[in-house]
């Protein structure tokens, strides 16, 4: 070396394992932090959350140990479906709880995703999507909504 420091070996298998970890360990520190956003507020106050959002309390816990982005996909669906999520959340509160309280749960987010990114998820959603048979009902309705300009 020129400058006279030594070259570090390079372990690309082990750095993979070590960023795998790192990242287990973040994510497992973030539910930590999704689960405590509670602690600061009384029973009844979380109690009345849950109320509030027609749920129980445990799923209220349950929903807030997935995190602050565990519904984004839904926002991405919407807008491939041609529906402003804005709109909507303003129009309808009440439905986009439901739409984002399935999307938090499901278990195909890997396949969403992967359709998100083909630009096939408005031919399949059908086949995956927990919210295919409410977002069918939305298009029944969907007059009152404005649609998303194409891209």
């Amino acid at each position: 070396m020129p400058d006279g420091k030594i070259a570090e070996p390079h372990y690309p298998t082990v750095e993979f394992v070590l960023d795998a970890i790192a990242g287990w360990i973040n994510k497992y520190r973030e539910l930590g932090r999704a689960n405590r956003e509670f602690e600061h507020c009384s029973q009844e106050d979380v109690k009345q959350i849950a109320k509030d959002l027609r749920l129980e309390v445990g799923q209220l816990r349950s929903l807030a140990a997935k995190g602050p982005g565990a519904a984004d996909t839904l926002q991405k669906m919407l807008v491939a479906l041609s529906v402003d999520p804005k709109v909507l959340a303003e129009s309808d509160p009440a439905l986009m709880r439901d739409l984002q309280r399935l999307c938090i749960v499901c278990g195909q987010k890997g396949r969403c995703r992967h359709e998100l990114a083909q630009g096939t998820a408005a031919e399949h959603f059908h086949e995956f999507c927990p919210n295919a048979y409410s977002l069918d009902a939305l298009f029944d309705k969907k007059t009152s909504l404005k649609p998303v300009a194409p891209r």
